[in-house]
């Protein structure tokens, strides 16, 4: 499936959760809550601009000849501070390094992407026919977060007291580009459930990319997401970890990560659209059991369950947890009946507490 599902709009997806800049916009300092402050408004504004967009329609992207050819066509542009997007182009595919350091990781990590659902997943770019893909590095003033709005990436240089540079960890590009892929198959609705399976999705092709890029199989990952972005005054290894979520971080500035590694622990809210970067820690745990349990290459086996599902086309875009739950099971028993497969993905549902009968 190519196209976006129809009844939902492509939604304005963060890397870090609202809650996170919500603490830190209330501290006494103003070298931190004066960016934190900025980053929420920005925020605020471009997901209106992205509802706005939909609702008259955003500019069709085409793809390259040499789309075909399964290639990747990227092209990084330099907001220079400023939020207008694009912003000036300056590293167009095939160009050499220039030196710029941000720049030179966002084209890699576009790269990264691109190869790995190629690759592992046989998926030509994001929307499977070769959609060229667009970042704008340098947004804004120490612009806290990174973004997919529906069409390109978007980076933030980090206010570098609590945030640095959010192109440093490569599954964040994967986490923000693989949202793009969900837009163009299940679009899973961005709120509740739903909006945490959208948020896990990510989590779990953004660490893909990671241990895909790296050459590590499951026992050698870390599964944390955003390693490297949190500044040295943090107490903190990254923004979420898959294997023990709630233990990312915990720290006055941030506060203690709050995700849930089971439905015992689900937190109820209408913050966050539900909760969407919280709840999210269950199924991604349900996730990191399959790969711990299957070992080898997370991307050969978990993740083509996962991928099965998300692409099958019979996902609704309000899945609930058990919804998803159920159909892993029998993505996993379409490859390779009740083996080895469907029993890892059974006993992992059950261990984050999902029903699947």
């Amino acid at each position: 499936m190519t196209a976006n599902r129809p009844g939902i709009e492509p939604v304005f997806c963060t890397i870090v959760p609202p809650h996170v800049l919500d603490k830190l916009s209330q501290s006494e300092d103003p070298a931190l809550s004066g960016p934190a402050r900025r980053t929420l408004e920005r925020d605020a504004l471009e997901r209106t601009h992205r509802r706005m967009m939909t609702v008259v329609g955003a500019p069709a992207v085409a793809a390259p000849k040499e789309a075909a050819e399964e290639k990747p066509h990227r092209t990084i542009h330099d907001a220079k501070r400023k939020t207008d997007l694009p912003g000036r182009k300056v590293r167009d595919e095939g160009a050499k390094p220039g030196k710029d350091a941000t720049v030179n990781r966002a084209y890699a990590g576009l790269g990264a992407t691109f190869e790995l659902f190629l690759k592992a997943f046989k998926r030509n770019s994001i929307d499977g026919v070769g959609l060229p893909l667009t970042a704008t590095v340098h947004y804004g003033v120490d612009y806290g977060n990174a973004f997919w709005n529906g069409q390109q990436m978007v980076f933030g240089d980090g206010d570098q007291e609590v945030f640095l540079d959010f192109t440093i960890p490569v599954d964040v590009i994967g986490h923000e580009l693989a949202h793009g892929v969900t837009q163009y198959t299940a679009n899973l609705a961005y709120f509740g459930q739903s909006g945490a399976l959208n948020e896990s999705m990510s989590d779990v092709f953004g660490s893909l990319i990671k241990q895909y890029t790296l050459g590590q199989s499951a026992d050698q990952a870390d599964w944390l997401i955003g390693a490297g972005l949190l500044a040295p005054r943090v107490n903190g290894k990254a923004l979420r970890s898959m294997k023990q979520p709630g233990t990312a971080f915990d720290d006055p500035l941030i506060g203690k990560d709050p995700q849930p590694s089971t439905m015992d622990d689900y937190v109820h809210t209408g913050r966050d659209n539900g909760g969407v970067h919280i709840n999210s820690g269950i199924p991604n745990h349900a996730f990191y059991l399959v790969a711990e349990s299957l070992g080898g290459n997370a991307w050969e086996r978990a993740g083509q369950i996962w991928y099965d599902v998300l692409t099958g086309g019979t996902l609704e875009v309000d899945a609930s947890f058990e919804d998803f739950a159920k159909a892993t099971i029998a993505a996993a028993s379409a490859r390779s009946g009740e083996g080895e497969e469907h029993q890892a993905v059974l006993k992992a549902w059950s261990q984050v507490g999902v029903p699947t009968v």
